[in-house]
């Protein structure tokens, strides 16, 4: 059994512009660095046995600013990134959301499907499973990410859980068995 506390990466300037990064790597914004220290600082009290982002810097740099100074490990794991939105990466929100629900199996055009990016958490979860058994991690992920972790461990089926409404909250535990 592991214990996973999953939190969102701080907003970025592409959040803030309502732009749909997909794989772009976009910076933090001002107040993406602010919700990191206040990350931090909810967690002030934890310990964790590692901390897992994904290789976009919207994730790890809310790792490094949330737990400065702290002696956790911070992995980097490319099958934690966000969906790939291909064609589709930094067009408007309202333009990406509704289409969501058509990716669920097929592929963004030049891009992947939901499907395809649970299938890469499916397998991080697994060589998580051999090293972390019995402990406790933290994932600063994208809401693929999260997609994932609700289909496989809460067993939310995807056509679901990409077209409900998400909203923010402080941070979600999931148990992997």
């Amino acid at each position: 059994m592991i214990t996973i506390v999953f939190e969102s990466h701080g907003t970025t300037y592409d959040n803030e512009e309502k732009l749909s990064s997909g794989w772009y790597d976009v910076e933090l914004s001002d107040l993406g660095k602010q919700q990191a220290k206040e990350l931090g600082e909810r967690h002030k009290r934890e310990y964790f046995d590692a901390i897992f982002c994904s290789d976009l810097q919207r994730s790890y740099r809310t790792a490094e600013i949330a737990f400065e100074g702290r002696n956790f490990t911070i992995v980097k794991d490319k099958r934690l990134r966000e969906c790939d939105y291909g064609d589709l990466t930094r067009h408007s929100s309202e333009e990406v959301e509704p289409a969501k629900a058509q990716h669920v199996l097929e592929p963004f055009p030049n891009g992947e499907s939901y499907r395809q990016t649970t299938e890469l958490m499916q397998s991080f979860l697994e060589d998580l499973f051999k090293d972390y058994n019995e402990k406790k991690i933290m994932i600063i992920g994208h809401r693929a990410t999260q997609y994932g972790l609700e289909c496989l461990i809460n067993k939310v089926a995807l056509e679901e859980i990409v077209t409900a409404p998400w909203k923010w909250q402080p941070g979600w535990i999931y148990i992997y068995k």
